[in-house]
């Protein structure tokens, strides 16, 4: 390091400098006008600080305001600033979002899927079930593609996704009860399991899907399909006898 030239008055303070800097041993001259202060070379390590900026945690999505807005609504999932601009808490929000609800990948994109599975639990209405005023009653809303839990005529478990019959296997609406429970069903015509197996009308009833829910061009025999924890959930609550109520229409069916 070259030498460096102070006045004697700041001679003090330049050593101050120098030894709070790190910069090792330093000899100076006896104070006067002109004093020199001279630092031995040195090697000095530079470390560069990168910060991180809060939006770079997440790619900002196509629907990322639409998202946002519905994530507020819903709730449940942290704190989101509608405003169209990924944030930290933004991007933790929605990866939390799309891990509850099965979506992949998870890394906090706005993108189709998850507008889509937002939007259809945001837009549902638990109301409309028309639950009993006493007791369980089990709510599919085919419009929507959504199903919760009623009990006492309070929302007793969240809405929550599902995917139910497609084109020429359309699951009716009606209001039925569950009449056969299994934690494991075995499916005759299609030959598959059907985990947590909660039957309700004819061949039809809630289990847990096999396939990946959000396959939207996909569509069950008629079946109630859930995701595993919501699968296992109605049948911790589900009993022989337990009121299922099915409204709607799912699109295109």
């Amino acid at each position: 390091m070259a030498a460096k030239r102070v006045t004697a008055r700041l001679a003090s303070a330049a050593l101050a400098a120098l030894v709070g800097g790190g910069l090792g041993a330093i000899a100076l001259t006896p104070a006067g006008a002109g004093a020199t202060v001279r630092t031995a070379p040195v090697a000095v390590k530079v470390t560069t600080v990168v910060t991180k900026a809060a939006a770079s945690s997440c790619a900002t999505g196509k629907y990322q305001k639409q998202v946002e807005g519905y994530l507020k609504t819903i709730g449940g999932y942290g704190t989101v600033t509608v405003d169209g601009k990924q944030s930290s808490a933004d991007c933790a929000a929605i990866i939390k979002f799309q891990k509850r609800f099965g979506i992949s990948p998870a890394k906090g994109l706005a993108g189709p899927t998850t507008y889509d599975v937002a939007k259809r639990l945001a837009s549902t209405k638990t109301s409309a079930c028309k639950a009993k005023k006493k007791g369980v009653t089990f709510c599919v809303d085919l419009t929507h593609q959504t199903t919760w839990v009623m009990k006492n005529n309070k929302v007793y478990v969240k809405p929550t996704i599902t995917r139910t019959g497609m084109k020429g296997y359309r699951t009716p609406a009606g209001t039925f009860t569950i009449n056969k429970r299994t934690k494991k069903e075995w499916s005759d015509p299609y030959e598959v399991w059907l985990p947590y197996w909660q039957r309700f009308i004819g061949g039809r009833g809630f289990h847990q899907t096999t396939t990946y829910i959000h396959d939207k061009w996909r569509g069950s025999h008629g079946c109630v399909n859930l995701l595993e924890q919501d699968a296992k959930k109605y049948y911790s609550i589900g009993k022989i006898g337990s009121v299922v109520k099915v409204f709607g229409r799912r699109p295109g069916t």
